[in-house]
């Protein structure tokens, strides 16, 4: 692989776990490398694909220092991989990486890279795929973390998804930094659905420890959440049932009261 001139940087996502969920494009991508950047859990994600390329590992929250660390490296000839979890456009290392080059636009230090997002299925599609289809009429993504957003804009954007009725996705649920937010979120989804709301908590899904299980809104409790669980909140049409076999699922219907008179008028 050479090293000299115009170098390549992909920033691949790794899907939430099992490498059976890894796209083709992202092992080729990962495969063809010369190094490899990102985060040490995730470094090691990569498996023995990624044995024979360099591995730059950095701290979690250097998401920039990590972005642009990656685009010197391409700069000069490398053919450079940001691994990602999930998939790197949501919540993860694509925009900070997009955030550094318009940073830099126009002064021409990373002009000669040629830069690649490659998708990867993100924990709420995973999670939404062990329980059947709650994801399945309009949705919004939501994380929880503050780190990066004022919990202040989190609580609004809470309360205008609940007051809208999407289907919610949480990410980043709660920590050891943040003990209170899950509740406080919960309280105020609350506000606008019913206690028997069907709810899927999703754990490490693609993983060896994976869990998933529903519960409703008025049963959760923080002790079994933490960072690497993923909630999906129903919206007032969100469906829960176990079938012959003992399996339970649940469903958002496409379909949404009333819609026959409204695409009428």
């Amino acid at each position: 692989m050479s090293t000299t001139g115009r170098g390549r940087l992909a920033v691949v996502g790794l899907g939430p776990g099992d490498e059976t969920w890894r796209t083709p494009e992202a092992t080729e991508r990962l495969a063809a490398a010369t190094d490899l950047v990102g985060y040490g859990p995730y470094l090691r994600q990569v498996g023995t694909i990624g044995e024979q390329q360099a591995s730059h590992s950095f701290p979690n929250r250097k998401e920039a220092e990590r972005a642009a660390f990656a685009l010197d490296l391409a700069a000069s000839g490398r053919d450079v991989v940001i691994v990602s979890s999930g998939d790197p456009g949501i919540f993860a290392m694509a925009s900070a990486v997009v955030e550094e080059l318009h940073k830099e636009n126009g002064s021409g230090r990373w002009a000669g890279v040629h830069l690649t997002i490659v998708p990867g299925v993100t924990a709420a599609t995973a999670a939404a795929a062990r329980i059947g289809a709650p994801l399945g009429h309009d949705l919004c993504l939501i994380s929880l973390s503050d780190v990066l957003k004022p919990w202040k804009v989190i609580e609004q954007r809470i309360r205008a998804a609940a007051t809208a009725d999407f289907v919610l996705a949480l990410y980043n649920p709660l920590s050891r930094h943040r003990p209170w937010q899950l509740q406080r979120a919960l309280d105020l989804i609350g506000q606008h659905r019913a206690a028997e709301t069907p709810v899927v908590e999703a754990h490490n899904v693609g993983r060896p420890d994976e869990s998933v299980r529903t519960l409703t809104l008025g049963e959760i409790s923080s002790a079994t959440i933490d960072m690497r669980t993923l909630l999906i909140v129903g919206s007032s049409t969100t469906q829960q049932f176990t079938d012959g076999a003992g399996r339970s699922w649940v469903y958002t219907p496409r379909h949404y009261p009333d819609a026959s008179q409204h695409a009428e008028q």
